[in-house]
């Protein structure tokens, strides 16, 4: 069987309406406040929230006690809260993840695939530089949640 091969475009407007085509934010909040509020907020673009999951940084990040609607901590699809108290714990995943990341090795992540009406595969390049330099931003924006003592919401 014939498979075509797409790499998903950022610019291309079709691309951005693939299911496949995620992005995501992390938001600071209270979990002891009586109302939702938002005191600051990191956007996770298509690239970085593909590569998130393609280095394994999600399934890293499960080793923590994160409260989600579905009950399967951090995911795709889902809204997980991180209590402050779990926030160096995540620090230092996020570190011991950094250091196996090679910023010389542009790598291809398998995004989804379908067999009909024609196969195709679904891929993204993953720039590692790019990443690591949404990385060092992620630590930075926890850093500062855990010197503000907020918690951290995901929506993936």
């Amino acid at each position: 069987m014939d498979i075509t091969h797409i790499i998903i475009d950022d610019t291309n407007p079709v691309h951005r309406e693939l299911s496949i085509y995620r992005t995501g934010e992390i938001s600071r909040i209270r979990l002891s406040d009586k109302a939702y509020k938002v005191y600051g907020q990191l956007e996770i673009t298509a690239h970085n929230h593909a590569a998130l999951f393609h280095y394994g940084i999600v399934e890293s990040l499960n080793a923590l006690q994160f409260v989600s609607e579905a009950g399967h901590g951090l995911d795709s699809w889902d809204e997980a809260f991180l209590h402050h108290s779990q926030l160096e714990k995540m620090s230092l995943i996020l570190g011991e993840c950094e250091k196996k990341i090679d910023p010389e090795k542009q790598e291809k992540a398998l995004l989804g695939w379908h067999d009909s009406p024609v196969a195709a595969a679904y891929w993204r390049t993953i720039d590692p530089r790019e990443f690591l330099r949404f990385l060092d931003k992620l630590k930075a924006f926890v850093s500062e949640t855990i010197e503000k003592g907020y918690d951290l919401e995901f929506i993936l």
